[in-house]
């Protein structure tokens, strides 16, 4: 009856997830607000400096009130959940997503110097100081037209005013509103002519006006009003900003890559959850359960803090499913081995969740440290991206290490899975009994006759000539530095049908931009990436953004970078590889010992040089994306390494006493034997999940993707060949200079240790 009830309680508990995801995963996932790169927008990082001429101090106080005067003109705009936030002091980042008519929000928010008020031949009446601040108004007059009204704050003033110019002949009876006007180089005569003036307005005047309430009407549309009652009430911006970092992305252009990304998450996904249930058989269909559990747990994590889910962070959370499957992973391959063993099912599965757990624990911390240190030096999506990483190993760990071995656990206690050891993916020809009285490293493994300790000078060989070779090719090619870190403008023009680099070439020389950086990409080449190394002024971008819509009716993705912000982000990059390397060399130092943790940093540097290598030799673009391929890899490697080092620090412990460097090299060839299965599995599963991101995801990840395929390589490599192996080479040499190593003596037990309670 109690084992019956188990099982019921399984289902009722699996019919729960299944009500409670079906039901309300599709109002939460419309809730999410999406980026820039999945649904349009623009965004701009805006340098506040004293205007020309003006002794005014940037303080705090003056960039809070440029930000509220920033935050009125975008309320005119009517953009949904706008972002603005002011960084390093001195700058705002504004993040207009989903909006439209990215040219006028542009021009809206860049118009900063004085607004004032002239008659027909430019001289100025009068300036933004005169109106009451937020007194202009959007309305509609007596007749059902759109005017604006402004409230003024010295009425007598506006009357001499309105009386001077209301004696004027026409069409000069006109008072000229005006924002950014140049001296000696702009005129109303010269701009009333053209089609699209630079001026704002200009109401004609037919009689004095002794009023505190002024009406300006004409031939305006409700949005036109708007706009000016906006403009008006922000008045001059009390600075000067200069555009340090652009980036526009058209909508068409958002909506396929969100349509793309999200096609690869599923089919990356389904490719994971399949191999699960093909290797682990009825463990792995709890896997898919709780995997399941955590992709809904992160969609509401994220809405709920109200995130920005971007293109990077629909990576992440793929990524996160391989950290999730991760721990699943190591969790039933110790339960196998326990079963290999002749232990009962109860057995195994109480001893290898219990053995599982700390590897897991140390794995998830080292992996956090790098998204910790990603999400700091982060900007923009890349720091969303962390954000969705940092939120993916926690919800990870709650469903694949408590949900798993709670549902796993109803099953076990119930009896069910008594001796039935291919529910578990294990035939029966490899269980010994329990009579051996066999430990799990007298198990046979398929890589017995690898000698991985003894042949670890070839692989330092190996490693070093690939090394070398990367140096050279470093030196020849160098790297193909984006314009995050080399400054300029980056253009992708996209067309529905393929591209070639002649049609693009000849395209942007015709639009007056030529170009001879171009790059070809997306499905069928249908993207053509043109870089300058100049950068581009707002004019020039929309030129060159109505070029591209009347040739290929797809409005382009414009990018620019300063040479400063640009400075900014390689130097921050450096910081945040090199903190991550000392924060990882901190922790496995503490939790393990100081040789460990050499040899894991050691190990990710040599993941991230071929990385660095391999894009130079491919001629990859290198942007700040890459390097959070490079970070999110660091977190893999180290968890793989922590997982390698983990079961050798176990080995040990069962040794008690290491008094040859025979015994040393016979612990990591059992380590490593006993744990390649796992980390074959690991990657394999990762490997479907960026395989299903590189073929089937936005052309914008693409070297993203890459990036993080030839990490995975080398991370797997350098755990087994390189982490592993420099661990034996420095506790050989203490073993040659201390002699004997007490293992129970010397080592103390971690608080996180083997003894943790299983559910």
């Amino acid at each position: 009856m109690k084992a019956r009830s188990r099982i019921i309680a399984f289902f009722l508990l699996v019919f729960m997830l299944v009500g409670l995801i079906g039901t309300t995963s599709l109002p939460i996932a419309k809730d999410i607000n999406l980026g820039l790169d999945l649904q349009g927008g623009f965004e701009v990082l805006y340098q506040v400096e004293p205007l020309e001429g003006s002794e005014k101090e940037i303080t705090e106080e003056v960039v809070s009130d440029t930000t509220d005067a920033l935050r009125s003109r975008i309320d005119v705009l009517g953009v949904s959940e706008p972002s603005i936030q002011i960084e390093s002091g001195n700058r705002i980042r504004v993040q207009l997503a989903g909006i439209e008519d990215q040219s006028s929000a542009r021009e809206l928010l860049s118009t900063e110097a004085n607004l004032s008020f002239r008659d027909a031949n430019d001289n100025v009446m009068l300036s933004g100081d005169d109106l009451a601040q937020g007194g202009a108004t959007a309305t509609f007059n007596q007749e059902g037209q759109p005017i604006v009204t402004l409230e003024l704050n010295e009425p007598g003033k506006f009357a001499e005013v309105t009386g001077e110019i209301a004696q004027m002949p026409a069409p000069d009876n006109v008072l000229v509103i005006w924002l950014d006007f140049e001296e000696g180089v702009d005129s109303y005569q010269e701009e009333r002519l053209k089609a699209d003036p630079k001026f704002v307005s200009d109401p004609r005047v037919s009689q004095r006006i002794n009023s505190p309430s002024v009406e300006i009407s004409g031939s305006f549309t409700v949005e036109e009003t708007q706009n000016l009652a906006g403009i008006l009430n922000a008045g001059a911006l009390p600075v000067k900003l200069t555009e340090v970092y652009s980036t526009s992305v058209g909508a068409q252009f958002g909506e396929q890559a969100l349509d793309q990304t999200t096609f690869a998450a599923g089919i990356g996904i389904a490719a994971v959850l399949i191999f699960m249930l093909l290797f682990y058989r009825f463990p792995g269909a709890i896997a898919v359960i709780t995997l399941s559990a955590y992709v809904y747990l992160i969609l509401v994590i994220f809405e709920w803090i109200g995130g920005v889910l971007t293109l990077p962070g629909i990576a992440a959370i793929m990524l996160g499913v391989g950290m999730a499957v991760d721990a699943n992973i190591i969790t039933y391959e110790r339960i196998r081995e326990e079963l290999r063993t002749g232990q009962t099912v109860r057995d195994a599965f109480r001893t290898g969740a219990r053995s599982s757990f700390s590897a897991i624990i140390d794995a998830n911390i080292t992996t956090l440290l790098a998204a910790a240190v990603l999400f700091y030096f982060g900007t923009s999506s890349v720091k969303g991206f962390a954000t969705m990483l940092i939120i993916s190993i926690l919800a990870s760990f709650l469903t694949a290490v408590w949900g798993s071995r709670l549902m796993l656990g109803l099953w076990v206690w119930s009896g069910f899975l008594d001796n039935k050891p291919g529910w578990f993916g294990l035939s029966k020809n490899k269980i010994h009994t329990k009579e051996e009285n066999l430990h799990i490293t007298d198990l046979s493994t398929p890589y017995d006759r690898f000698d991985f300790a003894g042949n670890r000078r070839k692989f330092f060989a190996a490693s070093l000539a690939l090394i070398l070779s990367g140096m050279v090719v470093l030196s020849v090619f160098q790297l193909n530095l984006g314009i995050d870190f080399s400054s300029g403008t980056r253009v992708e023009i996209t067309s529905e049908s393929s591209l070639t680099k002649d049609e693009v070439e000849n395209f942007v020389e015709s639009a007056g931009y030529p170009s001879d950086d171009i790059v070809m990409a997306g499905e069928g080449s249908s993207i053509g990436v043109v870089r300058y190394a100049e950068e581009f002024n707002q004019e020039e971008i929309e030129e060159l953004k109505t070029a591209a819509v009347d040739e290929y009716g797809i409005e382009p993705n414009v990018s620019t970078v300063s040479p400063t912000v640009g400075i900014e982000l390689a130097q921050n990059a450096l910081y945040a590889l090199a903190i991550a390397a000392v924060g990882i060399i901190i922790y496995v130092a503490f939790r393990f010992e100081w040789r460990m943790g050499v040899a894991s940093v050691v190990a990710l540097l040599h993941d991230a040089f071929f990385i660095v290598a391999a894009f130079s030799i491919l001629r990859l673009e290198v942007d700040i994306t890459f390097i959070a391929a490079v970070l999110t890899i660091i977190g893999y490697s180290i968890n793989d390494t922590i997982v390698t080092f983990d079961r050798i620090r176990e080995n040990m412990r069962r040794v008690k006493k290491v008094e040859t460097v025979e015994q040393l090299e016979r612990i990591v060839n059992t380590s490593l034997r006993q744990t390649l299965t796992r980390s074959i599995n690991t990657v394999m599963t990762v490997f479907l999940v960026v395989l299903a991101l590189l073929i089937f995801g936005a052309a914008s990840i693409t070297n993203f993707s890459i990036a993080l395929l030839i990490g995975l390589i080398a991370g797997t490599y350098s755990s087994i060949f390189i982490a592993a192996q420099l661990w034996l080479v420095l506790k050989k040499r203490e073993l040659n200079k201390k002699g004997p190593i007490d293992i129970e003596k010397k080592e103390q037990e971690s608080k996180w240790g083997s003894d943790e309670p299983v559910v």
